[in-house]
């Protein structure tokens, strides 16, 4: 049976706006994207780390690049207007739950102001068929449940980086109410109504992802300089997932924002099944396993900010109503990464390498 369908004909020649290509989520989006056939714009900062999976794989040959900031209205408007796009894929973001005990005014600013601007310019460019906004699982008011948050669950956020998204779940379901209903009755343009939607995915890792304290990264950080890894809270347990496994829920949203509208126009989670909601320790000894010889951790008890212990997300709307579910477990997702960065270590084509976890991730969606 075929759970997943991501139609490549609906892609091809699409035009894409998407926010937040530099970074880890958006780079491997930007391929498959561009893999499927669609014409891409990306707006974001310069890529936030070195190296980036967005200059080793050249992402910027095969998308329409504007380094901007969408803390800048008229920058981001300007851009979007220019693009036309029919969808609207909003990926930028201050993503660090720990940068953002150190910056929370740039965080707020970037994450809740960000996504003002971002449904600000989509109001004045008529081409636009459907929004996601990407935002987090860590958008929930997280009272440590055993069982995971559905959509309609109350946003909270301990942190300011929670906090921020569960703002921009909220903002963007005032602009949805207030200007991109099913009717236009409220739009200033004479466009089509928009379809606008949010996307909660849970912890996303992957080949490629360098992001500073983040545990796969930093696992990978001291892998390749054979030292140890010192682990924060191995009991907190997370719902890991392959990065592919969200952004083909986004894309599946995307198609049915524009295909059937309002209908869709709603909070989305994109989480993996139960059994990969798994405590960090397990994960490390995993990654530890897989990579071989060399590869050890160690338990680090220094005063560290607060970070939730559990969290999991129940996609039963998402399987219900998009026929979406999560296709590589934990110990395949492991076992991709472990591939990934030991072709990084050869200095293999990593471009191609990406490629080909799409290719076969995109084989899974068939059995």
């Amino acid at each position: 049976m075929i759970d997943t369908v991501i139609d490549t004909d609906f892609w091809k020649g699409r035009s894409v706006f998407l926010t937040g290509h530099t970074g880890f989520k958006g780079a491997w989006l930007s391929l498959w994207l561009n893999k499927m056939g669609a014409s891409v714009t990306g707006y974001a900062l310069s890529p936030p780390t070195v190296p980036s999976l967005y200059e080793l794989c050249r992402v910027g040959e095969l998308t329409t690049s504007i380094i901007a900031d969408v803390r800048d209205l008229s920058s981001l408007k300007a851009a979007m207007i220019q693009a036309q796009p029919e969808v609207v894929i909003h990926i930028a973001a201050q993503a660090l739950v720990r940068d953002s005990y150190q910056m929370p005014v740039e965080t707020y600013a970037t994450n809740v102001m960000g996504t003002v601007h971002l449904l600000e310019a989509v109001r004045y460019c008529g081409s636009v068929r459907a929004v996601v906004n990407v935002t987090t699982d860590k958008c929930y008011e997280n009272r440590e449940w055993a069982w995971g948050y559905r959509e309609n669950e109350a946003m909270g956020g301990y942190d300011p980086y929670s906090s921020s998204k569960a703002c921009s779940e909220l903002v963007t379901a005032a602009y949805r109410r207030s200007f991109f209903a099913s009717s236009r009755s409220h739009a200033l343009t004479p466009s089509p109504a928009v379809a606008v939607a949010t996307a909660r995915a849970g912890n996303v890792i992957g080949g490629g992802d360098w992001g500073k304290d983040r545990l796969v990264p930093d696992c990978i950080r001291a892998f390749l300089k054979g030292e140890p890894v010192h682990l924060r809270n191995p009991d907190a347990i997370r719902p890991w997932q392959h990065v592919l496994e969200p952004l083909s829920g986004y894309m599946l949203l995307a198609q049915r924002l524009v295909q059937d509208g309002a209908k869709f126009a709603d909070a989305w989670n994109f989480g993996p099944e139960d059994q990969d909601a798994r405590d960090v320790g397990w994960v490390v000894a995993s990654l530890c396993k897989k990579w071989g010889s060399g590869a050890e951790y160690t338990i680090d008890d220094g005063i560290h900010p607060h970070e939730a212990t559990y969290l999991k997300l129940d996609c039963s709307k998402a399987r219900a109503y998009l026929n979406w579910r999560s296709r590589w477990n934990l110990d395949t997702t492991i076992d991709a990464i472990v591939r990934w960065t030991k072709a990084y270590q050869d200095g293999t084509n990593l471009r191609q390498v990406c490629m080909k976890q799409i290719d076969e991730y995109e084989a899974s969606l068939f059995r």
